[in-house]
């Protein structure tokens, strides 16, 4: 089922895939990573000029890795302000999307928290760089097939 914003992007000839409607009427939309620079922007110049949220999951072990990013259209004397979710999914071998940091600037800790836990690389992010693990930590800790190193599981305890 296709929302008005979606409708709107295929008016004007802007290539994404609908994914229907969450629990709560949001519309959720799949944007291709060389895509989502230039979609992004357009969606700050039609209104959603904040940035709710931003973050990032593992799909599936071995699988693809997505980042979610939910916009919100805010206006003067509006009780309930449109909403909606934007997933781009990329493959865990060199997983890149380009950072939206210059558009919405609330996007610099979370892009930071997502690169930090799974591994997503944001381009041109001004400062990528680990905000929760140590620079010297291995690996993406919230990734399915993440193995922590030195860790032993305690067998029969009792």
């Amino acid at each position: 089922m296709q929302g008005p914003l979606s409708a709107w992007l295929v008016k004007h000839g802007l290539v994404h895939r609908s994914l229907g409607f969450d629990y709560q009427g949001m519309e959720t939309l799949q944007i291709k990573p060389e895509d989502w620079h230039s979609i992004a922007v357009i969606l700050y110049v039609y209104g959603y000029n904040y940035l709710r949220s931003q973050c990032a999951y593992d799909v599936a072990p071995g699988g693809l890795l997505a980042s979610v990013y939910h916009l919100t259209r805010i206006e003067s004397g509006i009780d309930q302000p449109e909403e909606v979710c934007i997933k781009i999914y990329v493959p865990r071998k060199n997983p890149q999307i380009p950072s939206i940091f210059w558009v919405w600037k609330s996007a610099d800790f979370q892009e930071r928290e997502s690169y930090d836990m799974l591994g997503i690389s944001y381009e041109n992010h001004p400062r990528l760089k680990r905000i929760l693990m140590p620079e010297s930590w291995i690996g993406w800790p919230l990734r399915k097939d993440y193995i922590a190193p030195n860790f032993y599981e305690i067998q029969d305890a009792y």
